[in-house]
Formats: structure tokens, C-alpha cells, sequence
């Protein structure tokens, strides 16, 4: 099969399209014949083995996966023993830890549902990690109850979109910022307010917050704070790291050293792969309350021109591979 291989930490340009021998399924585990895949800031973090602080986990001396990607979307291929829930043919979504940016992958079975039916692979591709932070975000952390005010920064990126439209099915007041080129987008996905953040300063809005999810990290806690209720949450969850060496060490160290004596709450997350909520995701797009946005689609020999375009840091909605 092809996929798309990687054996040291650099740039794009280390990344080779490759034959290679397929899979094969083991205990409790799929094969997929992949149709889509998407990037995310998981994978560039394998990409770069950036920040180094956590090399051991994506690899001490070489990247730990020869083959990236956590997104799939496809038909099953073959299944292997202890398998249930499966059969040869059916279509599917899920997040792997690795290997998707190739013709076939394997993927545990408790880390695959079936495919909504009303999205193609490519946009069911786009779902499962990002929809994994946005859901468990909303919903697990933020805990956001009808008529709470809630605002996300970076309301058109991947979690972003996806976050707009899970707080609204919530019964959630929704304030998105992004920028000029985007206004028209997060508006018409749900959001109640739009900020453009290149003509107004989110952070002297006069609006008060229950939760406000950051996906960009370009404002301090202060600032944040600002305008967050008296028991407001501040919730980071960005992929892009703040120092080469230590990511969002600098960052976590400061909420932890702030938050017990604010009335604030001041957090991150780490969002966490899970069968259910694939489900969960299912549902709302099913019943129309959630829609993917796309920004881009590349073929698997054009994953390195997917990986310089999302590290621009600008991506509309998800960048999705198809196979």
C-alpha cells in the first residue's frame, strides 16, 4: 500500500510518499481501508517532535510513528479476532494514534463508530479529534448550561467551528472571534456575536463570559480574565506551541499558580478519544445541529503541502487528505 512515511523530526520536507506492506489486524482490532484523513496540530507535534520537553512521548531520538495521521474515515477491510461490532464493508470514523495517511490502517475497535450517514469520508475525516476537544470541552469541562455566555477564540479553526455549534446545541449565548475573512462563516454556522479581532479587542468587550475557550493562546490571562464572570472558566486548548522547548509549560505553570486565589477557574485539557462520543457526534450531525467545515483537500502525495499550509496557523475549518 502507499502511505506517507517519516523517519526523523523536521520540516514538511522530511516527509516521503512510500510503499509499504499493509497491516494486519490484531486482537480486538480493524482494518480500514482509508478514504480520508485530516491534519491536526497532534500530528505536527510528531512532525517537528516539538515542544522537546515531551520528546520522550513523541519519540526520543526519532519520531515513535513511522506513519502519522489520527483522523480515518473508510470501509472496513477486515477485522481482527475478538471484534464485534464490525463487519467487512462497513463504513466508519475514528481517531487512531497513528498510521492514517496511508490506503489502510488499523485502529483499535473502541476507537471506531459508524460513519454519519450525511457526511461524505471527506467531511466525516474532518470530525473525530477536533470533535473530540470541542465536545468534551462544552460539554465535559465547561459543563455549559442553556443561556450561559460563552466565547471562543478561534471560532473558524478546526475546533473552533465545531465548538460554535456544539455550545449552541447546548443552549449556549455564542461569541466567536476570528478574523475579517471569516466573520461571514462562524456567523452563519451559529454564533450569536462575532468579533473581529483585526478591528476590536475581544478583551475590552463589555459582554461577561462563563467560559472562555481559547484556541489561539494570543492574549495573557489578564486580559482573559477581564472578561470572564466572577466564576467564569478560562479554557486553553491550543496546539501550537508558545516556546520551542517547553509548549505550554510557561502557560500551565501561571494558571496553576493563579488560580487558587482567583473566584476564576483557569485550566487546559487534554481531550481524550472515546467511542461514546463518536456516537455523541453522530447524533448532532445526524440531527443537523453539526456540520464540518473544510477548508482545503489534498491527496496523499500532497500531505507535506497539507502540513506547510495548516503551519501557517491560519486554516478555515479542517485540511483534510483523501486518498
Amino acid at each position: 500500500m502507499k502511505a506517507i512515511v517519516i523517519d526523523r523530526y523536521g520540516t514538511p520536507d522530511v516527509l516521503r510518499l512510500e510503499e509499504v506492506a499493509t497491516p494486519v489486524p490484531g486482537d480486538g482490532e480493524v482494518l480500514v481501508r482509508v478514504r480520508a484523513s485530516s491534519v491536526n496540530p497532534y500530528d505536527w507535534h510528531f512532525l517537528t517532535g516539538r515542544p522537546k520537553l515531551f520528546r520522550p512521548a513523541f519519540g526520543l531520538l526519532k519520531p515513535k510513528y513511522r506513519i502519522l495521521g489520527a483522523d480515518l474515515a473508510g470501509q472496513v477491510e477486515a477485522v481482527g479476532p475478538g471484534v464485534t461490532h464490525f463487519v467487512s464493508g462497513d463504513e466508519v470514523y475514528g481517531q487512531a494514534a497513528a498510521g492514517t495517511y496511508a490506503e489502510y490502517a488499523t485502529i483499535a475497535e473502541t476507537e471506531l463508530a459508524p460513519k454519519p450517514s450525511n457526511l461524505t469520508f471527506e467531511q466525516a475525516a474532518a470530525v473525530p479529534l477536533a470533535g473530540f476537544t470541542a465536545l468534551q470541552a462544552i460539554r465535559d469541562q465547561g459543563k455549559v448550561q442553556p443561556g450561559q455566555k460563552v466565547l471562543i477564540n478561534g471560532a473558524s479553526g478546526g475546533v473552533g467551528t465545531l465548538a460554535v455549534q456544539i455550545a449552541k446545541s447546548y443552549g449556549a449565548e455564542v461569541t466567536g472571534v476570528c478574523s475579517t475573512t471569516n466573520v461571514d462563516m462562524v456567523r452563519s454556522i451559529g454564533a450569536d456575536h462575532v468579533i473581529d479581532y483585526t478591528h476590536d479587542d475581544f478583551t475590552s468587550d463589555s459582554r461577561r463570559y462563563d467560559l472562555l475557550l481559547d484556541n489561539v493562546g494570543n492574549r495573557s490571562l489578564a486580559e482573559c480574565r477581564r472578561v470572564l464572570e466572577p466564576k467564569g472558566l478560562y479554557l486553553a486548548s491550543y496546539g501550537r506551541p508558545e516556546n520551542t522547548w517547553l509548549g505550554p509549560v510557561w502557560l500551565l505553570a501561571r494558571m496553576a499558580l493563579l488560580s487558587p486565589f482567583v473566584g476564576q477557574k483557569l485550566t487546559t485539557f487534554t481531550a481524550q478519544p472515546r467511542a461514546e462520543d463518536l456516537h455523541t457526534l453522530k447524533g448532532l450531525i445526524e440531527a443537523g445541529s453539526l456540520r464540518p467545515v473544510i477548508d482545503r483537500t489534498y491527496p496523499l502525495p500532497k500531505v507535506p503541502d497539507a502540513f506547510r499550509y495548516i503551519e501557517q496557523w491560519h486554516a478555515r475549518g479542517k485540511v483534510v487528505i483523501t486518498m
